[in-house]
């Protein structure tokens, strides 16, 4: 029991003894020299004496406690923060105030400070040792990473609790939602459980890492439907069920497509049967008809020819528009274009000059490449040219033309209608000149400008002007693969600190009154394995619906303009209660910030009720009540900088505690709190500082 109290509190104690054993002592004493005395005057006076010599014996104990207190106790509570600091934290920096704090402790400081230096240079030694072996790795981590990054599908790595150890860009757009996806965050709160689970089931029950199976997925918000595809890891402990990868692709799309189509095919039948069985009965009855009745119904013939007419041309315009519709083209800048089209002729034997505009064409590079080599060694096969000229002409519209020309006989009409119809290539099946022309919603066309020069032309339909690039959109994967054989526990007391997923968050309001004033911005970080994922950030503004004040725009620089549009409480409090799901939740002076939140739970139509940590208290655990805890003092004790434009932001206080969540973590382990419970146990004896606003 003793063991658990403070260096403090037990050298108080030990004063206590002493100053008790005085007061027993000099009483003793007094009924020593009563009992032998004889003189009854003799007992007031020494009765007085003996209170006398018992109060200055207290204030002389008590002032003694006080100089010991304040330059043995305290400084050796500050010392062992800092040498903790040092220790777990990697703090460099030297023990100039702690030393001068403990100069009445001989040379306790100058050793600590000669140990905590040469663990400074040991750790800087050693960093650069492992960074030397390491930089070979880190260059290969970076080029998978890339590599992974550019797949165009979504790929996930999930435990087998369905919580993500890793996803990639896709991922993010296919199951985002408004709740993009989050390491240690449960897969199926985007997907629908049952495809998953069933899949997963089945592929591990079969015990073959080898085997995969595919399936069909809708996500839970927006209805998109996912073709997937599972597959089981290898087993790596026996005691623990494996993971899974899944690979997914959205299919709404083509499902629109394949309805879009079935209902062409269904109106053809429908608009071409009537008029093709009106006609057969007129043509049927025609020869049994007078010529009066048979001028008649040759009109009516001709009317529903006319329909028949109109319907099938209508009919093949909007299924050759479906065509191009079908498969999404690839954006390519016309110089690559150019440059391969350039390439192919060569290979071909032909000589090729290529011009035009950069612009941005939506086609397939490769057929349109296969298309027109294939069209140039025809051409020279038959006599017309061995010399082109390709020109990317740029028209007022959303297109654009590609024209070749030669010197040399023209090309027929007919002629070319009949190659069109012929096979390019062997070695890629059966597909056609017209085939290319259709999938990409277009026609191409002879032109001779005169006896002795031909031309054939091709409309683009989409094109536009290559302008300067945008700033790269970010598609880092994000992984932890430690999650893997994270053991997990139902009971988050009993949870070791380092398998809980943790939210750090802050928010700037309108004032300081939780009852009263309203928030303006909310900011929070997820720390997943023991590390801030600066991919996974909330950071919104919030309209309060009321003014906010100048004095408050002076601190945290949020004006009312800024505001104006931006979601209110409600439903900013319902997209961090969703970032925030599963989490423990850490805040610098907690209770003020989840007042202004908890307030607001009937409109939000969620409960904050996850575990919370406050960095108040934490601070307390390891450095002491007596120091100073407000968010400077405590970034700056752990080493930690505030850029000044930060300060007083939202995102700018969340980085910070978290960074210094993260450096109090591994000195709470090495103070023996291992489990959350361990931790809320002991912040529970700092209550004077903070009142405890975990729920029951």
């Amino acid at each position: 029991m003793i063991q658990r109290l403070s260096l403090r509190l037990r050298i108080l104690l030990f004063f206590a003894l002493i100053a008790a054993g005085v007061a027993l002592a000099i009483g003793f004493g007094l009924w020593a020299a009563l009992a032998r005395s004889d003189a009854p005057a003799f007992a007031p006076v020494a009765l007085q004496a003996g209170l006398i010599a018992g109060f200055l014996s207290l204030g002389l104990v008590t002032a003694i406690w006080y100089l010991f207190d304040a330059n043995v106790a305290r400084a050796i509570d500050r010392l062992s923060g800092a040498i903790r600091a040092r220790a777990h934290a990697e703090i460099d920096n030297d023990l100039t105030r702690e030393a001068e704090a403990a100069r009445y402790l001989g040379d306790l400081a100058p050793a600590a400070e000669a140990v905590t230096r040469q663990l400074a240079q040991t750790r800087n030694a050693l960093a650069e040792a492992i960074a030397r072996e390491t930089t070979r790795l880190a260059a290969e981590k970076s080029r998978l990473e890339t590599l992974l990054a550019d797949v165009p599908v979504a790929v996930l790595l999930c435990t087998a609790e369905h919580q993500l150890v890793f996803y990639n860009g896709p991922a993010v757009d296919i199951l985002g939602g408004g709740n993009a996806p989050g390491l240690d965050r449960n897969l199926l709160d985007y997907l629908r459980e049952g495809p998953i689970t069933h899949a997963y089931q089945r592929l591990s029950g079969a015990g073959d890492s080898d085997t995969a199976s595919d399936l069909l997925c809708a996500t839970v918000t927006g209805g998109r439907v996912l073709a997937g595809r599972m597959r089981v890891l290898r087993r790596r402990d026996p005691g623990m069920a494996p993971g899974y990868v899944l690979t997914l692709r959205d299919v709404t799309a083509d499902l629109a497509a394949h309805h879009h189509r079935d209902a062409l095919l269904s109106e053809v039948f429908e608009r071409v049967r009537r008029p093709a069985a009106n006609l057969q009965t007129v043509i049927g009855v025609m020869s049994e008809l007078d010529a009066e009745t048979t001028d008649d119904l040759r009109r009516a013939m001709l009317d529903e020819v006319q329909t028949l007419t109109h319907a099938i041309t209508d009919l093949g315009a909007r299924y050759d528009a479906s065509q191009a519709d079908w498969r999404p083209l690839p954006q390519t800048r016309s110089a690559d274009l150019l440059d391969s089209l350039k390439a192919r002729f060569e290979a071909e034997g032909l000589e090729l000059d290529v011009e035009g505009p950069e612009l941005i064409v939506t086609l397939d590079g490769f057929e349109i490449v296969t298309l027109f080599g294939w069209l140039g060694r025809r051409l020279a096969d038959k006599g017309h040219a061995r010399a082109f000229r390709l020109t990317l002409i740029e028209e007022d519209g959303p297109g654009a033309l590609l024209r070749l020309d030669w010197q040399g006989p023209p090309l027929p009409v007919g002629r070319f209608d009949a190659w069109l119809t012929e096979a390019l290539d062997e070695a890629i099946g059966d597909l056609t000149g017209r085939a290319v022309l259709q999938a990409h919603g277009t026609e191409a066309w002879t032109e001779s400008p005169s006896p002795e020069q031909g031309a054939v032309c091709m409309p683009i339909r989409n094109a536009r002007r290559a302008g300067r690039r945008p700033p790269p959109i970010a598609r880092k994967v994000v992984y932890d693969f430690d999650l893997l054989s994270k053991a997990r526990s139902a009971a988050v007391a009993d949870t070791r600190l380092e398998d809980l997923t943790y939210v750090v968050f802050d928010t700037e309001t309108t004032g300081l009154s939780p009852a009263s004033d309203e928030i303006v911005q909310i900011a929070a970080v997820r720390l997943v394995n023991g590390r801030r994922l600066e991919s996974e950030v909330f950071d919104t503004l919030v309209d309060p619906g009321r003014p906010i004040p100048p004095s408050s725009t002076d601190v945290h620089g949020i004006t009312e303009s800024m505001v104006k549009g931006a979601p209110t409480i409600a439903e900013a409090g319902r997209q961090f209660h969703a970032f925030a799901r599963g989490a423990v939740l850490i805040a610098h002076n907690a209770p003020f910030d989840l007042e202004f939140l908890r307030r607001h739970e009937a409109g939000i139509g969620a409960s904050f009720d996850n575990p919370v940590l406050d960095t108040v208290l934490l601070s307390a655990v390891v450095f002491g009540q007596m120091e100073q805890h407000s968010l400077d003092a405590l970034t700056a004790r752990l080493g930690i900088t505030i850029p000044d434009e930060a300060r007083h932001t939202a995102i700018g206080d969340t980085v910070a505690t978290a960074d210094a969540f993260l450096k109090l973590l591994p000195m709470l382990r090495a103070r023996g709190f291992q489990t959350f419970g361990d931790v809320l146990a002991e912040v529970r004896r700092h209550g004077r500082l903070q009142k405890d606003v975990n729920k029951a």
